[in-house]
C-alpha cells in the first residue's frame, strides 16, 4: 500500500501554523543540511518548523556532483576520520533511502603515456584503494579490483587505447541531490515538522534579556512572527547573512568555492559507470558520471567572490572541463555538445594558510552558538548531512533540556517502505510513492505522456509536484522536481509553455501568470547559456537527437 504523507505537506497550512503555533526549534534553510536538522529534531519529538527563502534545494543542494561518497582524495590530505564518517554515513543512507541512493562503480584509468599517471603512482593508488576499503568502502560488500586494458575499455570504449595501461575499479554511490533533499523535508513533515518554501527570514526575535525567541518571516508579502525557543541557522553559503541579523559585528566565516558541471549526450562518452579523469595541470580529478541518456562532467573547485544568489558556469569553466575530458577521449567533445550546465557554491569554512586552494580546505563541519543562542551549522558535505543534523540537534537538546538522542540512524525516508511498482523510472525517483504518480496516469492517461521530449519525465510528475511536493513555479518543476533543465536546457525551454499550461489549473495561474512563468524560465535559460559563452545552437536539438538515436 502506498504511503500518503501529502496531507502534511501543504504550504498554505504550513504558513498558517507558522504564525499560530509555538515551536521548540525553527530551522532557517531548506537545503540538505536544514532538511536533515528538521527531520532529526522532529523525529526526537521536538516541535519543529523549517523555512526556506526560495525553494527546497534551490542552492548548493541541487547543484552538487550527486554523489554519496567517502572522498578518496581526502585520504591524500590525511583526513582519515572524515573519510570514515563519510563511508559510515553512506551506508546509513543506502539503507534508509534505497530508492534514491544506489551503489555506483567508479573506474580510475591508469595511463601510461604523457606523464599523467606513471606506474609508481598507480601502485600508490592501489594502496590508497585498499585503505579506502578498510576505512569503510567495503561496507557495500565489494572490494576494489585491478582491471586490464580490455576490461577498462569495456566500461568506456571511447578512451584512447594507446594511452591506457589498465584501471582500478571501486564502489561509491549516486543520488539525485534535489530529490533526496525534498524527500528528507517531506519525511520531516511526516514526523510532525511544519515546513514552507518561499518564506524568507527578515529578522531575529529576541526577549528582554537578548535571548533569541524566534524570527520574522515574510511569505507572499505577509509578515509572520514565528515563536521558537531555539533558532538554527542552516543557510549554507548564506549563513553569514543570517548571522548578520543576530550579531552586532558582521560575520565573515564562509569561503565560497564554485563547482560547475556540464552535461553531454551519453553517446559522446559511452561510460556505463562513473570514471575519474585526472587533470594534470593542477593535480585534481573530475568525475564523469552516466545519468540515463546523458553523461555529466565535473567539478571545478575555485574561489568565488561574485553574487552568491546566482553563480554561473563561465566559458573558462567549460574550457577547463573540456580540456581535461579530451585527454581521455579518442573523439574530442566541444561546447557544441553541451546540453546542460549547472554551478553551485560549497559553503566552506574559512581557515588554513594564506593562499591555500579551496580544494585543500577541510570538508568537516562545525556547530557554533551565538551569544543570543542562534545555533549555526556550517561546512560539511551532502554525504554527511545526517551526522551534521544530529550534532546540531544535540546542541538544541542541551539548550531546551528535552528531545533525547538522535533517532535517524534507522529512520527510513518516505518511499523506502512498502511495495515498489515495476516502473523503473518512477520507482527510482519516488520508491513506493510511485504508485501515487501512476494513479494519476490511470485516472488521466494523457498524463503518461512525456513532459519534455527526449527526457523520461511524465506529465503526471509535474502534476504530482504541484499537488504534493510544494512546487510553486515552473522552475521548481523543470529544475528540481524533475532535472529537465540540467539534462536538456534548450529542450526544457522549448517545452516551457506546455508545462506551464499543465501546471496552471493546479497552481491557479491565469494567462498573464502563465506568460510570466514561461518568460522568466526562458530568460534564465538564455542567460545561463550566454554567460557560459555557448551559442544559441550549442547543445540543442541536434545533440539531443544524437543521444536518442544512439
Amino acid at each position: 500500500m502506498s504511503e500518503t504523507p501529502a496531507a502534511k505537506f501543504l504550504r498554505s497550512d504550513a504558513l498558517a501554523r507558522l504564525g499560530s503555533e509555538p515551536f521548540d526549534v525553527l530551522v532557517i534553510g531548506g537545503g540538505i543540511t536544514g532538511a536533515g536538522v528538521a527531520l532529526d529534531a522532529a523525529s526526537r519529538g521536538l516541535r519543529t518548523a523549517l523555512v526556506e527563502r526560495d525553494d527546497f534545494a534551490s542552492g548548493t543542494s541541487s547543484k552538487s556532483s550527486k554523489l554519496v561518497h567517502g572522498g578518496l582524495r581526502y585520504l591524500q590530505q590525511r583526513e582519515f576520520r572524515l573519510v570514515y564518517e563519510n563511508l559510515y554515513e553512506r551506508q546509513i543512507i543506502l539503507r534508509n533511502a534505497p530508492h534514491l541512493v544506489q551503489v555506483l562503480p567508479f573506474l580510475i584509468p591508469v595511463l601510461s603515456r604523457d606523464g599523467l599517471i606513471n606506474p609508481k603512482i598507480a601502485r600508490a593508488l592501489g594502496w590508497a584503494l585498499w585503505l579506502y576499503d578498510l576505512t569503510g568502502g567495503a561496507r557495500v560488500g565489494k572490494l576494489h579490483k585491478r582491471l586490464d586494458k580490455g576490461q577498462a575499455l569495456a566500461h568506456m570504449p571511447t578512451m584512447p587505447v594507446d594511452k591506457l595501461a589498465g584501471a582500478y575499479l571501486y564502489y561509491d554511490a549516486q543520488t539525485d541531490d534535489a530529490r533526496l533533499t525534498l524527500t528528507i523535508v517531506r519525511t520531516a513533515a511526516q514526523n510532525g515538522a511544519v515546513v514552507a518554501n518561499r518564506a524568507g527570514v527578515t529578522g531575529v526575535r529576541k526577549d528582554a534579556s537578548g535571548r533569541v525567541r524566534g524570527a520574522t518571516v515574510v511569505a507572499d508579502g505577509n509578515e509572520i512572527e514565528v515563536q521558537a525557543r531555539v533558532v538554527v541557522n542552516a543557510a549554507g553559503v548564506w549563513s553569514d547573512d543570517v548571522r548578520a541579523l543576530d550579531e552586532a559585528r558582521p560575520p565573515d566565516s564562509i569561503r565560497p568555492a564554485k563547482g560547475i558541471h556540464i552535461t553531454v549526450p551519453w553517446g559522446k562518452v559511452q561510460n556505463d559507470i562513473a570514471v575519474i579523469v585526472p587533470v594534470p595541470k593542477d593535480k585534481r580529478s573530475i568525475f564523469v558520471v552516466p545519468w540515463g541518456d546523458f553523461t555529466y562532467i565535473g567539478t571545478t573547485d575555485t574561489d568565488y567572490d561574485g553574487p552568491i544568489d546566482d553563480p554561473q558556469c563561465t566559458s573558462d569553466d567549460i574550457t577547463y572541463l573540456i580540456d581535461a575530458m579530451n585527454l581521455m577521449l579518442r573523439e574530442p567533445i566541444s561546447p557544441a555538445d553541451i546540453v546542460g550546465t549547472w554551478a553551485g557554491l560549497r559553503p566552506l569554512m574559512k581557515g588554513g594558510s594564506v593562499g591555500e586552494k579551496t580544494a585543500d580546505l577541510s570538508r568537516r563541519h562545525a556547530v557554533q552558538k551565538s551569544e543570543s543562542g542562534v545555533i549555526s551549522i556550517t561546512g560539511g558535505k551532502l554525504t554527511t548531512y545526517r551526522r551534521m543534523a544530529a550534532d546540531t540537534v544535540d546542541v538544541v537538546v542541551t539548550e531546551i533540556d528535552r528531545g533525547g538522542s538522535s533517532r535517524t540512524k534507522r529512520l527510513p525516508l518516505i518511499g523506502a517502505q512498502g511495495s515498489t511498482p515495476a516502473d523503473e523510472h518512477l520507482s527510482r525517483r519516488y520508491g513506493s510513492l510511485a504508485a501515487d504518480v501512476l494513479s494519476l496516469i490511470e485516472a488521466d492517461p494523457s498524463l503518461g505522456a512525456l513532459l519534455v521530449p527526449g527526457l523520461p519525465y511524465r506529465k503526471a510528475e509535474a502534476v504530482y509536484a504541484a499537488r504534493h511536493e510544494m512546487a510553486t513555479t515552473l522552475d521548481d518543476v523543470l529544475s528540481r522536481r524533475t532535472r529537465a533543465r540540467l539534462l536538456a536546457r534548450d529542450a526544457s525551454g522549448a517545452a516551457a509553455e506546455d508545462v506551464a499550461r499543465l501546471l496552471a489549473p493546479e497552481l491557479g495561474w491565469n494567462e498573464a501568470e502563465i506568460v510570466h512563468q514561461v518568460d522568466t524560465y526562458r530568460a534564465a535559460v538564455a542567460d545561463e547559456r550566454t554567460r557560459a559563452g555557448l551559442a544559441p545552437g550549442d547543445g540543442s536539438d541536434s545533440a539531443l537527437d544524437a543521444t536518442l538515436g544512439s
